[in-house]
């Protein structure tokens, strides 16, 4: 055999020539949207590459954009969705509150809120776990974590999980 690709079954390794091997990447992926990517930033930056030591790394998965949500969420290409509640012209909690209303499979939704008393909105809106501003690292890692574990332990719908 040459060079090229060799696709094995699931979970196995891929090979990209002789002698080179690529394990397949698992990693969970959390969609984080705001339109204001500073505040994608500052959410990145709270919750870290590796929230906790048993749940590994994570990647992420930007979103300026409403379509671009609905785009990842119908493609199932998140498993955890992060969404400003304070996002323009459509927040966070609309969005939240369209996708469990709209989607085949809802992968587990973290609202980001500005104020303590909209979490009453957030959960109306289908929020499987909430955030305030200003973002503590500690909390925001922690509820990622805590949110990849009950998927892990199928508590929660899996983005492979089909409907």
């Amino acid at each position: 055999m040459g060079g090229g690709w060799e696709r094995g079954s699931a979970g196995s390794a891929e090979r990209v020539g002789p002698g080179t091997t690529i394990e397949p990447v698992s990693n969970p992926v959390l969609l984080v949207y705001s339109n204001r990517p500073e505040i994608r930033e500052r959410i990145i930056t709270a919750i870290g590459r590796r929230p906790a030591p048993d749940v590994g790394r994570v990647d992420y998965l930007e979103c300026a954009a409403v379509h671009e949500v609905m785009t990842a969420t119908q493609g199932r290409q998140a498993d955890v969705l992060i969404l400003d509640g304070e996002a323009q012209p459509s927040g966070g909690i609309g969005i939240s509150r369209q996708i469990h209303q709209e989607a085949q499979v809802i992968p587990p939704v973290i609202l980001v809120v500005r104020r303590a008393d909209d979490r009453w909105l957030a959960t109306w809106a289908g929020a499987d776990e909430i955030l305030v501003y200003p973002l503590d690292p500690v909390t925001a890692a922690e509820t990622v974590a805590a949110v990849l574990r009950r998927r892990s332990a199928g508590l929660v719908t899996a983005v492979t999980d089909t409907p």
